[in-house]
């Protein structure tokens, strides 16, 4: 595949845009974000998210720790783009009542970078497999403390191959720029566009996504074993009860009109049965109407490979991915009369589901 040629092995470091930094700190603080976080806060850096009592994702957050104080102290990296969604400060406020915490606005005072292909990663995972289609990853190297243990520096984690996410004071350079290529905001949109990984409220829409269609759980961002948090009950009643039938997924895509610009945000998508070579002896036969839509997500126009071309995430009904199917974006939305084909792929470190057993070993 020619989009290969996208991906970036060498050591890169790019700026990521468009984040907010909350300081939260107080003798209470890890107790106060575990009762209300999806996945298990235990003074270490993590992923996770903020979910409403609906079980729909809030923010996707960061968890960067501080040696700021001597009680426990977070730095909470999260997207702050315009949404839906109340900002997370609020939403923090409302749940502190007489929990000794602190909360502070420092974005002024923070930059996050990512740095990634600075050496192979070997990362050992197992992968447990709900009956529901909901997967996620039990640590074998770290299980304690799979997104690292230092101050200001997340392991990515979220896919093989992502890096890691650094926390710079306002202004700064990573020290990492002495040994890295410096690059623009828009290749890590490619980076993590590549590797199948959805961030912020573009991809994970507030008050409409749920975790798990969001790939919050093979990102290793949901515990479905902790205690109470916000949202828990039908989050997990979903992984043990239900039926995952969306996913979010890198797309290749392509239009006949000629421009080097991405197609606009959230699009729907909208499936078309590929009619069969019809012959002699074929009795009609009626195709069943493929149901519901998909969503276009975050994309970036890649005129290198050709005009008209660029990648992006979509997220895809699954009973759409089939031999017989082609996805396109809606024709009553679409700008400048360009109608995008649609092409999903499945990561190549996503996991295969086992036939029989619900737990299958895999080395990234």
């Amino acid at each position: 595949m020619a989009l290969r040629a996208l991906l970036r092995s060498t050591p890169s470091l790019a700026p990521i845009p468009h984040r907010a930094v909350l300081a939260l700190s107080g003798s209470d603080a890890t107790q106060f974000l575990n009762g209300l976080l999806a996945g298990s806060v235990n003074g270490l850096p993590s992923y996770t998210a903020l979910l409403h009592a609906q079980g729909r994702v809030l923010h996707d957050i960061f968890l960067f720790t501080s040696p700021a104080s001597p009680s426990p102290t977070y730095l909470i990296d999260h997207d702050s783009s315009p949404s839906e969604s109340p900002s997370l400060l609020s939403l923090l406020k409302r749940f502190v009542l007489r929990s000794k915490v602190r909360i502070r606005d420092v974005t002024q005072e923070w930059d996050v970078w990512a740095a990634w292909g600075e050496y192979p990663q070997v990362q050992q995972r197992s992968w447990h497999w709900a009956a529901s289609g909901a997967v996620e990853p039990v640590w074998r190297d770290a299980p304690a403390s799979p997104w690292g243990t230092e101050h200001g520096v997340i392991l990515d984690r979220r896919a093989p191959g992502m890096g890691r996410r650094l926390l710079v004071r306002k202004g700064d350079r990573p020290q990492e720029a002495s040994t890295h290529d410096v690059l623009a905001a828009d290749a890590y949109l490619l980076h993590r566009i590549m590797h199948g990984v959805p961030e912020g409220s573009a991809d994970i829409q507030p008050l409409h996504a749920f975790p798990i269609e969001s790939n919050l759980d093979v990102m290793g961002g949901l515990d479905f074993r902790k205690g109470c948090y916000v949202g828990q009950e039908l989050t997990v009643r979903t992984y043990h009860t239900g039926v995952i039938r969306k996913r979010i997924l890198p797309a290749v895509l392509s239009t006949t009109t000629t421009t080097r610009a991405g197609p606009s945000l959230h699009l729907p998508i909208k499936p078309s049965v590929i009619p069969s070579p019809a012959t002699e002896s074929d009795t009609p036969t009626r195709t069943p109407r493929p149901r519901g839509t998909s969503t276009l997500l975050t994309s970036i126009a890649t005129p290198s490979v050709s005009p008209g071309a660029a990648v992006g995430l979509a997220l895809v009904r699954l009973e759409h991915l089939r031999p017989d199917i082609a996805l396109f974006t809606d024709e009553a939305n679409v700008a400048n009369g360009a109608r995008w084909k649609v092409e999903p792929w499945w990561p190549d470190w996503w996991p295969e589901r086992p036939s029989s057993e619900r737990t299958v070993d895999n080395v990234d």
